[in-house]
């Protein structure tokens, strides 16, 4: 079956079980365990022989031969029994559930994989399809899995202002779906459909690793964390699919609090799109057994400082998270760049500790996470040697006068070209200064009310010319993202207040 044939082949299955309620997570979950599981069964066999730790009894083999009831029966067996081992098979496995309710249907997905031979496939096929299952995840809102998918766009233009170098490691502590280190994989080994479509103004290098960096590249580099066990889940899968770890080595991906605790290793990049959401919060029931929401404030010796503001600790995880030498470029919302108290302060200690270089505005309608106004800060880390290391921030205008909607005007990697243009991956020190890219100098920058750096000084053409106005879906869909972010600006204030005051009010 050639590649095309098998995805559709995938995808109409999808829709033949979203029928009986099951969706694009849940179908997402239940082929990552059978495809896990045809995996291994698959590199257990000739020329392979590997030991790939799965209990005789509760592999692929003991699956394929049965249907009706002793096939649910022995397929929640399996699941029980592998989130009980170690390394992949319990991060692949743990607290696995089947989804799929109808025996008839669970036994027509098992004869669909068992049909294929997946190792024989490339990691672009493989690939292609679970990255289209996940975006295709990411767009259905009732599943929320959108907040774990960054737009790859943006995720590809911040990889190729950064241009990571073999046998270096690269770090995201909230890694979602594993697509930075997608990113970064495709940049390093020359593959990925974008770096071959944009090779004349990517200017990618496309020197072939050697097998130490190969091995390097597959073993060592990538190091995450991912809170959510069925994103982590999917997260692992979708390395694997596309040759990153092993099949019976440990995950890459830790499934932890990345802030709970000062970072166990200092690597070389950090590429990241932290939560969005200002509030830590952790659920307590009190006394009274009723569910409470607390704020976590997480106490560090390396934060500058205490807040239970999410993405400023964030900020300043990835800061610690860096070698001396460390580059970094995080995606970042507005609040960062304006906010007082905490914020202010942790601004001013980035600006004199790291080498704040670059500030891209995002556009809005780009996240399928609603209400979002978002900015990639891009630094690096510098010596602690009491100097001031920026000398001053370029900043890149893509969200004045630009319009982008999820379905109708998607951002694309060439809405970027500009940008990656004026950034000069090759030298940023000889940049030069257009109607969209504008620098500002460290004094100027500290001298703004609260050490500002939401700035912007593009007119917006939509308030003085009606005649040019956006379309009206996209018009619509603008008015609905400043509404968001009003009402999620509400919603900090609100849960910011004292609960006395709130138990007050309800006597």
């Amino acid at each position: 079956m050639n590649t095309s044939s098998l995805i559709q082949k995938v995808w109409n299955f999808c829709h033949t079980l979203r029928d009986d309620g099951v969706g694009y997570g849940d179908y997402l979950e239940q082929l990552t365990y059978l495809l896990f599981l045809k995996l291994a069964h698959e590199y257990a066999q000739e020329p392979y022989n590997r030991d790939t730790r799965i209990p005789a009894g509760y592999d692929w083999a003991s699956l394929r031969g049965k249907t009706g009831e002793p096939l649910e029966a022995h397929y929640l067996a399996i699941l029980h029994k592998l989130g009980t081992e170690s390394g992949m098979l319990r991060a692949i496995f743990f607290k696995a559930q089947n989804k799929i309710q109808d025996p008839a249907k669970l036994a027509r997905l098992v004869q669909m994989i068992d049909a294929e031979s997946w190792i024989g496939l490339d990691a672009d096929t493989k690939g292609d399809l679970y990255e289209g299952l996940l975006q295709k995840n990411a767009e259905d809102t009732k599943s929320g899995a959108g907040q774990y998918f960054t737009p790859r766009a943006i995720i590809q233009a911040m990889v190729a202002c950064v241009q990571p170098q073999p046998e270096k490691t690269i770090a995201d502590p909230a890694c979602g779906t594993g697509g930075f280190f997608l990113a970064a994989n495709e940049w390093l080994s020359g593959s990925g459909q974008w770096l071959k479509e944009h090779a004349e103004w990517l200017r990618r290098d496309l020197l072939k690793l050697n097998p130490r960096q190969k091995r390097f590249l597959r073993e060592q580099t990538f190091h995450g964390n991912e809170i959510v066990p069925n994103t982590r889940r999917l997260c692992l899968m979708n390395l694997f699919l596309h040759n990153i770890g092993e099949l019976d080595g440990e995950p890459s991906v830790e499934r932890a609090d990345a802030l709970i605790a000062e970072p166990k290793i200092k690597v070389d990049y950090v590429l990241a799109n932290p939560p969005f959401g200002k509030k830590s919060s952790m659920t307590i029931t009190t006394e009274e057994g009723e569910e409470d929401r607390d704020a976590l404030t997480y106490e560090r010796q390396d934060f500058w400082q205490t807040t239970s503001n999410k993405q400023l600790n964030f900020l300043q995880h990835i800061v610690s998270m860096l070698k001396v030498d460390g580059k970094a470029a995080v995606v970042l919302p507005d609040n960062v760049l304006f906010e007082g108290g905490a914020g202010e302060k942790i601004r001013r200690k980035l600006l004199e500790n790291c080498d704040v270089h670059t500030i891209l505005r995002l556009p809005t309608g780009i996240f399928y996470a609603q209400g979002v106004k978002a900015n990639v800060v891009f630094f690096d880390n510098a010596p602690k040697d009491g100097r001031v290391h920026t000398q001053g921030v370029w900043f890149y205008d893509l969200r004045t006068n630009k319009h982008f909607t999820l379905k109708t005007r998607q951002l694309r990697l060439d809405d970027l070209k500009d940008f990656v243009a004026c950034y000069n991956p090759e030298n940023r020190h000889a940049r030069k200064e257009t109607e969209r890219f504008k620098f500002f100098s460290y004094d100027e920058l500290v001298a703004r009310d609260k050490a500002s750096l939401d700035i912007f000084w593009l007119k917006d053409d939509s308030l003085e010319n009606l005649d040019d106005l956006p379309p009206p879906d996209v018009l619509q869909q603008e008015i609905i993202e400043h509404l968001e972010a009003a009402l999620a600006a509400f919603r900090d204030v609100a849960s910011g207040l004292p609960s006395f005051a709130r138990a007050e009010g309800g006597k």
